[in-house]
């Protein structure tokens, strides 16, 4: 008699999520694009709220999803998948209105340190705790709104996004070495206001 062999059925697996690259390729309505705003949207409106401010970062949002809709045929797929790509997108959006980023921050610039740790300023609870946790908003802003705009973008995405250098190149259509050069003159004139501490820190 043979023995009797339990045979345990296993459900199968779940193929795995799409990628950017086929989310995007699939989408033919901006409803498409839905699952690539579930992904992204959330960093993407922390971005530019930090630049620009809530209300303008709502306004923002939609309007990034809609470019890279629009622009879908242009996007090539890469292991760092869309995000850089949304990055670009947003920036492109925010130089448009650079008016009033320079304007937050100059506007950083002259509050109370105090006043801006009450309201939660992003500026001192994320960027200033990359510097150093004791430098001035104050400061920071003021420099900040000093910096050419290729710099300043540069720097955000490093410092904020933690955005690599060949991420930055993409999302910004840079080569690398430009990338390491605008990193290096924003970071040089930062540790010229911030002090020599500044270089450990970012």
């Amino acid at each position: 008699m043979h023995p009797l062999r339990l045979v345990t059925e296993t459900a199968p697996a779940e193929p795995p999520p799409p990628s950017d690259g086929e989310l995007i390729e699939a989408g033919e309505t901006p409803d498409d694009f839905a699952r690539l705003f579930d992904r992204y949207s959330v960093t993407i409106h922390r971005y530019v709220a930090r630049r620009l401010g809530t209300a303008e970062a709502d306004d923002l949002l939609g309007q990034t999803f809609l470019v890279a809709f629009e622009r879908r045929h242009r996007y090539v797929d890469s292991p760092a998948g869309a995000l850089p790509w949304l990055y670009g997108i947003a920036t492109n959006l925010i130089h448009r209105r650079r008016r009033d980023e320079v304007r937050q921050y100059r506007a950083y610039a002259r509050s109370e340190p105090a006043g801006s740790e009450q309201h939660g300023d992003p500026l001192s609870t994320d960027v200033a705790a990359r510097v150093d946790a004791a430098v001035a908003t104050r400061a920071l802003t003021g420099v900040l709104a000093g910096l050419r705009k290729v710099e300043r973008d540069v720097l955000l995405l490093y410092a904020w996004e933690d955005l690599s250098y060949a991420e930055i190149a993409l999302a910004l259509d840079l080569p690398i070495g430009t990338v390491r050069s605008r990193l290096h003159r924003a970071r040089r004139a930062l540790r010229s206001a911030l002090g020599p501490d500044f270089e450990e820190n970012l």
